[in-house]
């Protein structure tokens, strides 16, 4: 079915413990979308107050729920986000959109909200109907029991191929009042998000207006979600939302409406964090890794033009199938620099796996010595950076190795 059977190498030992958040609620429930005796449903309950901030999909393809995700973004208010694993209700035409339509209204009638104020996302298997039917009727039950205590049990309800529940939490201080801020999300292959199926969902008790919170988000997605790759494919359903319940509002903590408020760098470098953390897990539990890599690129042009070049040494399945295969081959470092179609001085290119600088000056190192280069090719955390030659700029991108296992696990994934 699909189903990784083996965990990631980096699956943690343990959870972190995330803490209630005023002003938010979780409930799941088994509603055999997709899957057979686990959770494949999950409502967030949000107070009335909560703003609303997101990134969606940049797919041509875009799915039933991000296009309603997009429209009620606009409004900036949020009561209820209603997601479901096993299918993504994407390339479903009038039914997808009737199946969001009717989420829509019986969520809306059970929080006691607008429909404007309901959120949904969707992740599974695209081109296959989603039959609303099948749970809507539970929406009522789950708004009425959801508890603030249940982020892991959230976390879990929207996984697919993940082989475990990714899950983060900060907290900052806005003028003086401490915050909070909770995430998880969901992610293991189909992931390049342009901002795989990757659904992330990001809760705060602060109190910020809804501009405001889609600044931050939108400026810190570049460096987090979007600067994580497994196998170079964007997928239509690709969502992270962020709620801000403004209960800290009632501690003393003024609301912020304005982004460059120095109020909010504390929170600012929080939330990033807890992005960066959450985009890390993604590509730690790619399908089938055994390596986790991290590519770093230097002297570009510009900050995108090193990220791009990055992003074609992380989406190179014929070098990441050499990462896999522990092969220091570095000359495919050398044609995935070149494919990008951004700035490269050739003669002065550089390239360095670990500590162990491999090409200089456009040529193999002197000093670069095989045996020692496949040893740290052995290490299940690779860094592999490279120097354009050609700027200042530099950029990151978080990817892992391409397996047999990810062929066996997509090839039987609709069976």
């Amino acid at each position: 079915m699909g189903q990784i059977t083996t965990r990631s190498p980096f699956t943690p030992d343990s959870l972190p413990r995330l803490l209630p958040i005023e002003g938010v609620r979780f409930a799941t429930a088994e509603a055999g979308i997709k899957y057979r005796s686990r959770t494949d449903l999950m409502v967030a309950v949000l107070d009335e107050g909560t703003t609303a901030a997101g990134v969606l999909t940049q797919s041509k393809t875009a799915s039933a729920p991000v296009l309603l995700c997009r429209e009620h973004l606009k409004g900036g208010a949020a009561r209820l986000l209603i997601v479901n694993s096993g299918n993504a209700n994407a390339f479903t035409g009038k039914k997808g959109r009737e199946a969001v339509e009717i989420t829509v209204e019986a969520g809306a009638k059970a929080a006691g909200c607008a429909a404007g104020e309901v959120f949904v996302a969707s992740t599974g298997v695209i081109g296959e109907p989603l039959d609303a039917g099948k749970f809507a009727h539970l929406l009522d039950a789950l708004v009425r029991d959801a508890t603030p205590d249940a982020f892991e049990l959230a976390a879990r309800a929207i996984m697919t191929t993940d082989t475990y529940p990714k899950l983060a939490t900060r907290t900052a201080r806005i003028g003086g009042v401490e915050v909070a801020i909770n995430g998880f999300c969901k992610g293991a292959g189909m992931i390049a998000p342009d901002m795989a199926t990757m659904l992330a969902f990001i809760f705060t008790d602060a109190a910020i207006g809804s501009e405001a919170l889609q600044a931050l988000l939108s400026e810190h997605v570049e460096t987090t979600f979007n600067s994580m790759t497994i196998d170079g494919d964007t997928s239509t359903s690709d969502t992270c939302l962020l709620f801000a319940t403004g209960a800290a509002e009632a501690r003393g903590q003024a609301r912020v409406t304005d982004a460059a408020d120095p109020a909010l760098a504390d929170f600012s470098a929080a939330l990033h964090d807890l992005m960066r953390d959450l985009a890390i897990q993604v590509a730690k539990d790619g399908e089938g890794l055994s390596k986790f890599v991290t590519f770093v690129v230097e002297g570009a042009e510009s900050v995108p033009a090193a990220r791009r070049i990055a992003l074609a040494c992380a989406n190179s399945p014929i070098l990441k199938t050499a990462i896999a295969g522990e092969d220091p081959n570095w000359g495919r470092v050398v044609m995935a620099v070149g494919k990008a179609g951004e700035a490269a001085d050739r003669d002065k290119l550089a390239i360095w796996f670990g500590p162990y600088c491999v090409a200089r000056d456009g040529e193999r190192a002197g000093e670069y010595d095989e045996a020692t280069v496949a040893a740290y090719m052995k290490n299940r955390e690779i860094v592999i950076r490279v120097n354009a030659g050609v700027g200042e700029a530099a950029a990151h991108v978080w990817t892992c190795d391409l397996t047999h296992d990810y062929v066996s696990i997509n090839a039987d994934y609709r069976s």
